[in-house]
C-alpha cells in the first residue's frame, strides 16, 4: 500500500460570494481570527503526516504563494525590533520538511478539472482534496481520520455529513449502506440533486481520499453547465470499478464559502482562541 504523501488544494476559484472582499485577494486568504483559511487546511494536511502540497492556482492567487514563502524583510524586522513571538509565528507557517507545489489551472473548468491539473505531481499515488472553503474543527483532523480509513480499505473515501434536505441541491449527494461505525459504502452519486429527488441528506463536504484512477476517469468526463468539469461525475465513473467509502467525520464544519458559515467561525474560533477567548465571550454577552 502506497503511503499518501500528497493533498491537493483547488484554490483557483473566484469567491465571487465574497466581492468586493476577494476583488483583488483570494478567498481563501480571508482570515478567520489570525489565520487565513488556507493555512488552517495546510495545517491540517500537515497534522496527518503529508508532505507535499500542492496548490491549484490561478488568476490573483499569487498571496497564497507569498503566503508559505520566506517573508525576509518582514522576518528582519520582526527580530531587529526583538519580538521574538511574532517572527516564531511568521517561519512556522509551514513546516520546513513541507514542499508547497503550485500548478497554473489556465481555465475555470470546475472542480474535477482542477483536480486532473495535479496529475503530473501526484502520478500514481493515492491523494488527499481538502477544499478551504469547508472548515473544520474536531478533536482530531479530518484528513488524518480519513487516512486511518484507507489504511484499512485502501480506495477511495469521500468525508460527508448529514444536511437538511432542503440544502441537498448545493452538494454532491450519495446513497450508501453501512458497512462499519462511521463508514458507509457508495452506491451512488449524484450533483446538487432537488430536494425531492435527492437519494438521501448524505453530502460530501470539501475532504476527499482519490486514488489515482480517478484522473483516467475526469480525463474522459464531459463538461456539464457552464463547461465545467465537475469532479461529482468522475467520482460516479470510478465506483464501477473500484470501491467508494463514505466516511462520516467527527467534528463541526464551518461553510466558509457562504457568509453565514464564515461569520459562525469567526465567533468558534474567536471563543476557542487562547488570548481572546474571555474577552470576546465577554463581549458577546453585550450583543443584542
Amino acid at each position: 500500500m502506497k503511503k499518501i504523501t500528497k493533498a491537493v488544494f483547488p484554490v483557483a476559484g473566484m469567491g465571487s460570494r465574497f466581492l468586493p472582499a476577494t476583488k483583488a485577494s483570494p478567498k481563501e486568504m480571508m482570515p478567520v481570527v489570525d489565520k487565513p483559511l488556507i493555512q488552517y487546511a495546510v495545517e491540517e494536511a500537515v497534522a496527518a503526516g503529508i508532505t507535499d502540497m500542492v496548490f491549484i492556482t490561478g488568476r490573483n492567487k499569487r498571496a497564497i504563494e507569498d503566503h508559505f514563502d520566506t517573508a525576509y524583510e518582514v522576518e528582519a524586522e520582526l527580530s531587529s525590533r526583538g519580538k521574538l513571538d511574532l517572527l516564531r509565528v511568521v517561519q512556522d507557517v509551514i513546516p520546513k520538511h513541507v514542499n508547497c507545489i503550485y500548478i497554473r489551472q489556465p481555465e475555470a473548468l470546475g472542480l474535477g478539472h482542477a483536480v486532473l491539473c495535479a496529475q503530473p505531481v501526484v502520478g500514481s499515488e493515492p491523494f488527499a482534496v481538502i477544499l478551504a472553503d469547508d472548515l473544520i474543527n474536531g478533536e482530531s483532523f479530518v484528513i488524518k481520520q480519513m487516512m486511518e480509513v484507507y489504511a484499512r480499505h485502501h480506495c477511495s473515501i469521500l468525508g460527508v455529513q448529514d444536511v437538511p434536505r432542503e440544502q441537498t441541491r448545493q452538494y454532491g449527494i450519495v446513497s450508501t449502506t453501512n458497512l462499519e461505525p462511521d463508514v458507509e459504502r457508495v452506491n451512488g452519486i449524484v450533483e446538487k440533486p432537488m430536494p425531492m429527488v435527492a437519494p438521501s441528506t448524505l453530502a460530501v463536504v470539501g475532504r476527499y481520499i482519490l486514488t489515482p484512477r480517478i484522473f483516467h476517469h475526469l480525463a474522459r468526463v464531459k463538461p456539464g453547465s457552464g463547461g465545467e468539469i465537475q469532479l461529482t461525475d468522475g467520482i460516479a465513473a470510478l465506483m464501477q470499478e473500484e470501491e467508494l467509502l463514505a466516511y462520516r467525520f467527527k467534528g463541526t464544519r464551518y461553510d466558509c464559502g457562504s457568509k453565514l458559515g464564515y461569520l459562525q467561525a469567526q465567533v468558534a474560533f474567536g471563543l476557542m482562541h487562547p488570548e481572546l477567548r474571555d474577552e470576546f465571550a465577554a463581549y458577546l454577552a453585550t450583543v443584542k
